[in-house]
């Protein structure tokens, strides 16, 4: 049976035994735990499913220990698992940013009886620093893809995903913002905190290019052609290489030290 106000966290893993150990000492050192912790675990090595099978695991946690069809299908088993009323991705390698996020998140709710999703800033590793960014969802500005929305930092209604449908398993990597494209006129609120901190080597990072090509087909199947979609693209794509260079390292060195990480 479902209960209000109840915080499903769901942790996909594939191979990164080291990572899911960080990201299982982020959430059992919270003060409020999650109603459950659910870990979807599609590893090749058996590293992850030797540890849960053969340590003592808090109460909470639960898992399934199989292979799966990509990020999306591990995302949507995890969801098909949850009973809590809240779910909220915390990928291998992501942590909770401090020991206070659920409580935070879950006052929240508790004040807020008509919110249906929220997000916050959060934490990463971008230009050789840390940098905390993150900004308040935009509707209008969709066609900036997921910049100013973390979807670890998303808590979402169950319910959401009975209305709008589970994550698309056509996107490898955007599966995210084509749900934010579903969801978009639904009440939330931006907490002006860090939420997570996100794991340097994630898969948007590591393949950001072909996100942003997935980001762009999703806005058009949903919204049609933009200028604007394009014009912010080839933006991206041009940071996304100036960064990499000496020169792009030391601009957005002096940028952080401006305080204007989250333009």
């Amino acid at each position: 049976m479902e209960q209000l106000n109840t915080i499903s966290v769901i942790t996909i893993c594939f191979n990164n035994f080291h990572d899911f150990i960080n990201t299982c000492h982020s959430v059992d050192m919270q003060f409020q735990h999650p109603y459950e912790h659910i870990i979807i675990d599609g590893s090749t090595d058996n590293l992850i499913k030797y540890h849960l099978q053969n340590h003592i695991q808090p109460s909470y946690r639960k898992w399934i220990c199989e292979s799966d069809d990509g990020i999306a299908d591990a995302f949507n088993k995890g969801i098909k698992k949850a009973t809590g009323e809240i779910v909220v991705m915390l990928n291998a390698g992501d942590t909770f940013y401090d020991k206070n996020t659920i409580s935070i998140v879950s006052q929240t709710f508790d004040n807020n009886p008509s919110l249906q999703w929220l997000h916050g800033k959060y934490k990463l590793f971008r230009g050789n620093r840390w940098v905390i960014i993150g900004k308040q969802f935009e509707k209008k500005k969709l066609y900036r893809g997921m910049r100013s929305v973390c979807h670890q930092t998303m808590f979402v209604k169950k319910s959401l995903h009975e209305v709008y449908g589970l994550y698309s398993t056509s996107e490898k990597i955007a599966m995210d913002y084509d749900f934010l494209c579903r969801i978009l006129n639904e009440h939330f609120i931006f907490l002006q905190k860090p939420l997570v901190s996100f794991a340097p080597d994630g898969t948007s990072s590591n393949n950001y290019l072909q996100s942003l090509k997935e980001t762009q087909r999703v806005y058009v199947k949903y919204f049609g052609e933009s200028f604007l979609l394009n014009l912010w693209q080839f933006r991206l794509k041009l940071l996304y290489h100036l960064i990499k260079s000496p020169v792009g390292n030391l601009l957005y060195k002096m940028k952080t030290k401006l305080k204007l990480e989250n333009l």
